[in-house]
């Protein structure tokens, strides 16, 4: 039978949330799908390019909330919708993080932040500064989150799983710190010139 790039991606997925990322191999996803691992070699050159493709999937299927109109809500929101993404898939923080930095997929998440970091009133130079800062929080502390309760449920800790998540305080501290970068700005620029100065 011949799959569609779209099947191959979704089997991905599948052998993704339910083995996890080391066990998610072009020999087991063939498996999956009845054919010889070299078969998806036709749709993906390279394992790397395969997890791009999940990583966009997984993005893709998380929420999409309409964004609010002041940019520190909307950019919080981004934030939240990226976290809970991530989150909906075992290692999905990892694999969304990796396409990230190899430059392969997983580009919406960086692009929605910069568009609404641009009304915060940063200096232009710290608009991509402050989006990546954001990107490394929020996947950050949902790889953090999910190696904890993996390793709890594997057994290889015997800490319980953690009741509360601190993802929104910390959050708000970098929030807090653009905003203060966007303030000190905006209080050079209107600061009135004074006489011979």
């Amino acid at each position: 039978m011949r799959y569609r790039r779209e099947d191959v991606v979704d089997r991905a997925l599948g052998v993704l949330d339910a083995y996890g990322l080391a066990d998610l191999t072009m020999r087991r996803l063939g498996a999956e799908l009845g054919v010889q691992p070299s078969a998806l070699y036709h749709h993906f050159a390279t394992k790397q390019l395969l997890l791009a493709a999940v990583a966009d999937e997984i993005l893709a299927r998380g929420p999409h909330t309409s964004r609010p109109d002041r940019w520190d809500d909307a950019v919080a929101l981004a934030c939240r919708d990226l976290r809970d993404a991530v989150l909906a898939y075992r290692d999905g923080a990892e694999v969304v993080a990796t396409s990230s930095a190899f430059g392969l997929g997983a580009a919406a998440p960086y692009d929605d932040l910069v568009g609404a970091l641009a009304a915060a009133g940063l200096d232009a130079d710290l608009v991509p500064v402050a989006a990546r800062t954001l990107l490394h929080f929020v996947l950050g502390h949902a790889t953090d989150e999910q190696t904890h309760l993996q390793a709890g449920s594997a057994g290889a800790i015997e800490d319980d799983p953690r009741p509360d998540s601190d993802f929104a305080a910390g959050l708000g501290l970098v929030l807090d710190g653009i905003r203060l970068r966007a303030q000190d700005r905006s209080g050079i620029e209107k600061r009135p010139t004074r006489p011979g100065a």
